[in-house]
């Protein structure tokens, strides 16, 4: 297990994160899987005492998190960043035409890893991931796709914990219908929350 006694785990993205989270509520994890991870790790190695904090953003894009990234991370003193964001840097293209070139999310991501690395803090990178439940949205890879490379990249140099959700979710699509796994192709079901969650757990070593 990679997790050690009285850390503090900060889970960072966008919707996917958030989980209707109450943002009155230091606390609160929401309803997605960073609540399933919490439940699950304090469950079954309560003397850890392992803290969970959840400041995931509905919306939120790489630069989004950047500008929040001292009140919202940093100044929190997290031992472990969980991130999980990507995917409305390419939606907000195919609804909205506001297109976030590779070259400005590759220095903004970089940004966000070389900021964690300086307060001596580790990364779990997980990958942005779609399921096209619409025909329109089988052109997504055409945006998305570098922007996975881009992060692949980027968690091979500051040697991030890696978790490719974009693959664990395509082939979890050939067992059943996409919209078991997320309802809107983007975020998750229960069930989808739950695939992200034992499948972050097994990155980081934790049997459960």
């Amino acid at each position: 297990m990679l997790l050690k006694e009285g850390q503090r785990v900060l889970f960072q993205g966008d919707s996917v994160t958030d989980a209707g989270r109450d943002r009155e509520d230091f606390f609160g994890l929401g309803n997605g899987y960073p609540a399933i991870i919490s439940g699950l790790v304090g469950a079954s190695y309560p003397g850890l005492r392992i803290e969970f904090l959840n400041r995931g953003v509905g919306g939120d894009r790489v630069k989004d998190l950047r500008e929040r990234w001292k009140a919202d991370c940093i100044d929190l003193s997290p031992d472990w960043i969980s991130m999980l964001v990507g995917v409305n840097d390419c939606w907000r293209f195919y609804d909205s035409n506001d297109k976030t070139e590779p070259d400005i999310f590759e220095r903004d991501y970089r940004y966000l890893l070389e900021s964690v690395a300086t307060i001596g803090a580790s990364s779990i990178i997980m990958e942005p991931f779609f399921l096209p439940l619409r025909g329109e949205m089988e052109s997504w890879t055409e945006d998305l796709g570098p922007k996975i490379q881009i992060i692949r990249r980027l968690a091979r140099e500051y040697e991030a914990i890696y978790v490719p959700l974009d693959g664990i979710f395509a082939s979890a699509a050939t067992r059943r219908e996409q919209g078991f796994w997320a309802e809107d192709g983007v975020h998750p079901t229960p069930e989808g929350h739950f695939l992200i969650a034992l499948q972050w757990l097994s990155a980081m070593s934790i049997a459960i």
